[in-house]
């Protein structure tokens, strides 16, 4: 089972760049997107299905916001859209899909960038989503936890981690909540294979971040403990570029 996660940035902007021909490479069997920013109508779901994959898209109600997509080659049992949280629901953040006794939920985590309000309901969301996260495992203990979390857990993750840390997706409430989760028998799968600094997953638009790799760490492939012996690999690919993200890659046996 090879999974990726990825924010896209905006589905149809991605497919301007090339992102068809990079499905047509088969980089995995199951492709987790965040942030389509397109309503179901609009998610170019013939051209995806041409090269092998189903497409299933939870959407936020806003246009052109948020919103989540798995694409697969592998049929789910099910398929679940949302958490049953009304304001995460209205934002498109949360998809699940059932494969045998693994459930892979794919998450697109609030920013809480602009300050203020979205800040706080970032933490409230945090905590919701640990809370369902937490319950599911006592009926789907063999979870796998993808997408984008909008947080640097440690300083390794981070290009300059003293310059931000006073910024969202580095403040320490939002670290702590990571610790509580890998605390709590998550395992980080790419810090599983690599210890080395330098590996991010997004970049900044300004002053030539990605040229320079000044980036964070903020995208994830997460599994509950049952499934660290089935790790196999895990890596970044810094190299595809349809988003100012890149997709995060873990196989499994």
């Amino acid at each position: 089972m090879r999974i990726i996660t990825y924010n896209v940035n905006g589905i149809r902007s991605a497919v301007k760049k090339g992102f068809i021909d990079w499905l047509q490479s088969d980089p995995a069997d199951i492709i987790c997107l965040q942030e389509i920013k397109a309503h179901q109508e609009d998610v170019p779901v013939k051209e995806i299905e041409a090269v092998g994959y189903k497409v299933y898209s939870f959407s936020a109600q806003k246009k052109g916001y948020s919103g989540v997509a798995i694409l697969t080659k592998i049929q789910p049992d099910q398929v679940i859209y949302g958490t049953n949280i009304e304001q995460s629901d209205f934002e498109g953040r949360v998809i699940r899909a059932d494969f045998g006794d693994r459930t892979l939920i794919n998450a697109y985590f609030p920013s809480g960038t602009t300050g203020g309000e979205r800040q706080t309901y970032k933490y409230q969301w945090l905590d919701e989503f640990y809370e369902h996260i937490q319950e599911l495992r006592k009926t789907r203990p063999n979870l796998i936890i993808c997408g984008d979390y909008n947080i640097c857990h440690l300083d390794i993750d981070i290009h300059n981690p003293k310059g931000n840390k006073n910024s969202s997706g580095f403040l320490p409430e939002e670290r702590q909540w990571m610790d509580k989760l890998f605390n709590s028998g998550y395992v980080d799968t790419f810090r599983h294979f690599n210890k080395e600094p330098h590996h991010y997953s997004w970049w900044s638009a300004f002053a030539g971040a990605r040229a320079n790799n000044k980036g964070w760490r903020i995208d994830y492939v997460n599994v509950t403990e049952p499934l660290a012996a089935s790790l196999k690999h895990a890596e970044i690919r810094p190299h595809v570029v349809h988003s100012d993200h890149c997709p995060v890659f873990l196989e499994l046996n």
